[in-house]
This record gives structure tokens, C-alpha cells and sequence, in this order.
């Protein structure tokens, strides 16, 4: 869950990679640091904080150099400190940037340490450097030496290493975690995101699990995980350089979700006539394996785990197909009973998250029909080891609290549905439905985005407090843990969310006046039950915060404020509830000061088990 970059070229390279590391710091914001081949040494700076720390640091002491490699730090092994920060270095020989964990670390720390290495950092990325090394010792040869120090290593990485003996290239490795490599006149990068590398390149090579490449500025070689030279794709990015920058607004995340008519207009896209959805969306062959299936079972985490929760409502009641969803560092981990034609479906923003990454190739080796993935990222691990694929076109997500991320996966899960809900009995009549709500959600979404500066205003409610409790029923229950979850990772106020009728069942002892609790009520066949349950809040005196539409009825007194909502169709009414909580934890943490992009402790691909 770090950032890497690196460059070989014919100018200087630092502002290159400060600038990548900035478009990185999404993946982890504890600490950064550079290491640069100045002419004669590899010299190193490194700084505890944001990138503009290291920045404002080179600033006074520049490093001039054509051949650099640079991190932006989320901590796994020790703690956020100078000397914890990547780049890690040796005898100033040999320096290396590393994302992932490597798991028999403690072995060769011992191992190491008995031929005089040294490891002044908790880190296990230390063992890497000093491994490679002592093998150059002997080899005279970096490539060999990352070679033979690669077998050595359990867990996952990615990994870049400079030496100063040869410092015109750099030597890289990938093993469950994500790598690519920039393409440039005259001069190639490495980097964990093709976002950080936008600024000079639009052509990338994506590593595969195994490989280990060297990169010079002319020249870029690749080998796989048995040591045969290959040849990987160069792939054409379509982002641009423009689509990770603010623009007029003032975070990304508020970017972010004011993105999302446009993003699930480019999720449905190409998929939807006035009628119904297309055939053939999921790749060739997709078809005929939903006509087989009989159950589903998706596999998630976190934001990406609500989004298949709302998705289980919809296969049981709308395609009538049994549907599981379980938490994918769960499901890794225990026994499992796998129902004959049971689709397989995985859901992740980046595609490279490693829980579900692990539950995927744990899959393909347990008897399922097919394997799916839901995913925004293209050239991602995930949409490579998967059968069929639906991308979520959201673009760039930069923001680490998910928004967009969530409404498109919901979008397009809800087109898988409707796709596999065909063959189990749904009418021409019932799709025409779905798909009418999807055609007009854009323009729903624009109108729950002008109730912005009215939760702006509600939002002030939440300054002083430090505990919140979201309702819902049905759909609404997932909706209102995504709430939850937005509120409790930028604003840092303790939320949960509880299905409405659980309320007697024990979190109705947390009520009380200063207790804002916060409701998601569509008007729908559970309404009147919901009505019911926010009675007993009231009893309490808590204060009650309900989103509904005109049609529910709901009036506003001392203890009951109502935000009026659009009316939807049951279809994508989860999608459209979704944006007023993403607003109101926007403007709660703006008020209470956090960094609403950045929030602590948290990065944005999780890349680490």
C-alpha cells in the first residue's frame, strides 16, 4: 500500500519523481524519500510526512541526477518515522523502493546479520536491499544479484533496485503487487500506478506476477517468473494528466462525487438501449455461463463488500438466484462448500487489492462455473485472472474514502443482474423497468447533487459529537453501512449501521439526545415497519436525520430533521441514497478540520494482506 517511482534518464529526474510520488500519495502518506545517483554516490533524502515535506526538503539540497528511484510510504512493519522511510540503502552501494510484505523477513534478517549486515530500520524491506548485495558481492552483476535474492523471498512485493557500481538502469520485480513500466524518448520509469507517470508518458508495459525487469533509458528487458526473456503488451493509456487534479474543487473527494452522473454514464455506455441490456457485455461466452448458473457467490472488501451486499438483494429478487456475499480476508481462510454452477464474482476498485486477489486464484481451484470481476482498473491483476469482466469506467479515484468507485460498481452489478436475471425468468416488461431507472439515473444524480449546500448546513449538527448510528432496511441496510464507513474515514466520528429492526435488539441502549442517528427511508414496501422503528428513537429523545422522498410522508419537528430526496424507482434507489451520505461525511470532516483525502492511517489500494 506504497507508491513507487523510478526513472533513467537523460535529465534529472527529481522533479519527475517528486511529482510522481505526489500522484501517488493516495497509497500511503506517512513518509517519502528519493534516492538519486548524483554523478559519483546514490544520495538519499528522506522525510517523516506528506510529499511536500521531501519536497520543500530537495528545495534546499537538490539532487541532480538521470537515475532515481522514490516512495511514499503506508506503514506495515514499524512505525511512521524518518528512519523507517523508504528508499532503503546499504554501505551507500545499492538503494531500493519496496511495496508489499515480505514474510520470511525475520529468517533472513538472522541470516544476514551473521555475514555483518546491519538493519537500523523495523522494516522488512531492509532484508531486499541487503540481500541483493550480498549476492552482487559475488556476481558483479545487479540483475543476476535481484535474480537470485527474488528466490529467496515469501509474500509479495514490487521492487525496484539502483546500484551505484552500475547506475545506468534500474532493476525491478513483481509478485502480487502491482508494477508497470513508463515508456518515454530516451528515457523509461517504473511506477505502482500508470498516475503517477501521466506527466511524461501515456505508454505502459504492465509486469506480470514473477517478472523481473531492467530498465535502462533506451532500452527495456523483461523476464518471467522461469527466467525466459518475453515480451509484454505495450498498452496506450486514455487518461489524461488532467484527470487526477482537483480542478475548481477544493478536495478530490468532493471532485469525486460530483463526478458521478458522468462516471455511470460512462458505466452504462455502449450496455443499454431504451430496452434492455446487451448481450455479450461480459466478454464472449458469458452468456451461455450465466444460462448454467444456479448461485452466486461475491467476494469483496470493504467499500467494494457493500456494493455486493446490495447486489444479493437484487440476484435473489430480481434474477431469484441464491446469492452469498462474504468479506474476502474471511473467505480465504476457512473451509468451503462449493454449490454445483455457482458463479464466481469479485468486485475491487483497483483490482489489485490482495485479499480478493488470494480469494480469486483460491477459486479457480475449488470447482466454480466461471469466475467474473467487477473493477474500474483495466490492465489490473484482478481483470487478467478473471474469466469475464465488467469494467466500471468510473476513471480515476483518488480520493481514499470510495464514492464514485461505489455507485459504478452498483451500476454495473446491477447490469449483471439484470444480464443474468434473463435466463431466470425475467420479463421483457420488468428489464424495460430496470432499464428506464438506469437510463434516467444520471439525471437524478444531478438533481441529489443540489442538495449540497443544504447538508453543508445540516452537517454543522455533527461538529460537537462523537458517535452516530445509520438505519436502514432492505437495500438501505448496505447503503447505510457505506454511510457509516464514510462518516467514521474522514471525519473520524465512531458510526455504525444497523438494519432498523434490530434497533430493541440491543443498539437502542445507544440512544440518546446527543446521539444524531441517520436514516436512509425510500418510500418502499418497508417503509411503514421503518416508520416504526425511528418511533422508538424518538421515545429516546434522539435526533433523527431522515433522507426521503416527498411520497414517505416524513414531517419535521424538534427532534426530526427530513432531506428530500428524488423518487425512485426500487431499482436504483440504493445508488441514489448512496450520494447525500457521501456529502454530509464531506462536509462534516471538512468542518471538523481532517485531511478529508488523505484520512489517518488509511491508504487507498490495499495491496497488503
Amino acid at each position: 500500500m506504497c507508491g513507487i517511482v523510478g526513472a533513467v534518464a537523460q535529465r534529472d529526474v527529481e522533479q519527475i519523481l517528486i511529482e510522481g510520488l505526489r500522484r501517488l500519495e493516495y497509497r500511503g502518506y506517512d513518509s517519502a524519500g528519493v534516492s538519486i545517483f548524483t554523478g559519483e554516490k546514490i544520495e538519499r533524502s528522506r522525510t517523516l510526512g506528506k510529499v511536500q515535506i521531501l519536497a520543500d526538503s530537495l528545495a534546499d539540497r537538490p539532487l541532480p541526477g538521470g537515475t532515481g528511484i522514490a516512495h511514499t510510504r503506508w506503514a506495515t512493519h514499524g512505525e511512521p518515522s524518518e528512519i523507517n522511510a523508504h528508499p532503503h540503502m546499504v554501505r551507500e552501494e545499492m538503494s531500493v523502493v519496496h511495496n508489499g510484505i515480505i514474510e520470511n523477513y525475520e529468517e533472513l534478517r538472522e541470516e544476514l546479520r551473521d555475514e555483518y549486515y546491519t538493519f537500523p530500520s523495523q522494516t522488512d524491506t531492509e532484508v531486499i536491499v541487503n540481500l541483493v548485495h550480498k549476492n552482487y558481492l559475488q556476481d558483479k552483476n545487479l540483475l543476476d544479484s535481484v535474480r537470485k535474492a527474488k528466490a529467496r523471498l515469501e509474500g509479495a512485493y514490487a521492487f525496484g533496485v539502483v546500484c551505484k557500481n552500475e547506475p545506468d538502469h534500474i532493476v525491478a520485480a513483481r509478485l502480487g503487487s502491482p508494477l508497470v513500466i513508463g515508456i518515454g524518448i530516451g528515457e523509461n520509469f517504473i511506477a505502482s500506478d500508470v498516475n503517477a507517470l501521466l506527466p511524461v508518458t501515456q505508454k505502459f508495459i504492465f509486469l506480470e506476477d514473477g517478472d523481473v525487469a531492467d530498465i535502462h533509458k533506451d532500452e527495456i528487458k523483461i523476464w518471467d517468473a522461469e527466467n525466459n526473456p518475453v515480451e509484454r503488451e505495450v498498452r496506450i493509456s486514455s487518461l489524461s494528466a488532467a484527470a487526477t487534479e482537483k480542478g475548481e474543487f477544493r478536495h478530490f473527494m468532493q471532485k469525486e462525487i460530483h463526478e458521478q452522473p458522468t462516471s455511470i454514464t460512462n458505466t452504462l455506455e455502449g450496455r443499454i438501449s431504451n430496452h434492455k441490456v446487451y448481450e455479450n457485455i461480459f466478454g464472449p461466452g458469458a452468456d451461455e455461463k450465466f444460462a448454467k448458473a444456479e448461485r452466486v457467490r461475491i467476494i469483496a472488501c470493504g467499500t467494494s463488500y457493500h456494493a455486493g451486499c446490495v447486489a444479493k438483494y437484487w440476484f435473489e429478487s430480481i434474477a431469484k438466484l441464491p446469492c452469498e456475499v462474504e468479506i474476502a480476508s474471511e473467505y480465504r481462510y476457512r473451509p468451503h462448500v462449493v454449490s454445483p454452477n455457482t458463479l464466481f464474482v469479485t468486485i475491487s476498485q483497483s483490482g489489485e487489492t490482495a485479499d480478493t486477489l488470494a480469494a480469486l486464484n483460491l477459486a479457480k481451484e475449488t470447482g466454480y462455473l466461471a469466475t467474473l470481476c467487477v473493477c474500474n482498473v483495466p490492465e489490473s491483476s484482478l481483470v487478467r485472472e478473471s474469466d469475464y469482466v465488467l469494467m466500471t469506467h468510473a476513471g480515476p479515484e483518488i480520493g481514499v474514502a470510495s464514492t464514485k468507485a461505489f455507485t459504478t460498481q452498483l451500476t454495473a452489478l446491477l447490469l449483471l443482474v439484470t444480464s443474468m436475471a434473463k435466463n431466470h425468468g425475467l420479463t421483457e416488461s420488468e428489464e424495460e423497468k430496470i432499464v428506464a431507472s438506469l437510463c434516467h439515473l444520471p439525471h437524478v444524480l444531478n438533481d441529489v447533487l443540489k442538495l449540497d449546500e443544504p447538508i453543508r448546513e445540516l452537517s454543522e449538527m455533527f461538529v460537537d459529537k462523537h458517535h452516530s448510528l445509520f438505519l436502514g432496511r432492505g437495500t438501505m441496510h448496505p447503503v447505510a453501512m457505506e454511510g457509516a464507513l464514510k462518516l467514521k474515514e474522514i471525519s473520524y466520528i465512531h458510526a455504525e449501521a444497523y438494519p432498523a429492526g434490530e434497533l430493541k435488539h440491543g443498539p437502542l441502549a445507544l440512544v440518546d439526545e446527543d446521539m444524531p442517528v441517520i436514516t436512509v427511508a425510500p418510500n418502499d414496501e418497508l417503509l411503514e415497519k421503518l416508520k416504526s422503528n425511528l418511533q422508538e428513537v424518538k421515545a429516546r429523545g434522539g435526533q433523527l436525520i431522515v433522507f426521503a422522498d416527498h411520497g414517505t410522508g416524513f414531517n419535521e419537528d424538534e427532534q426530526t430533521t427530513v432531506m428530500v430526496v428524488p423518487a425512485v424507482s426500487e431499482y436504483v434507489a440504493p445508488i441514489v441514497y448512496t450520494l447525500p451520505l457521501q456529502m454530509l461525511s464531506y462536509h462534516v470532516a471538512v468542518l471538523k478540520g481532517t485531511d478529508v483525502d488523505q484520512p489517518r492511517n488509511l491508504a487507498k489500494s490495499v495491496t497488503v494482506e
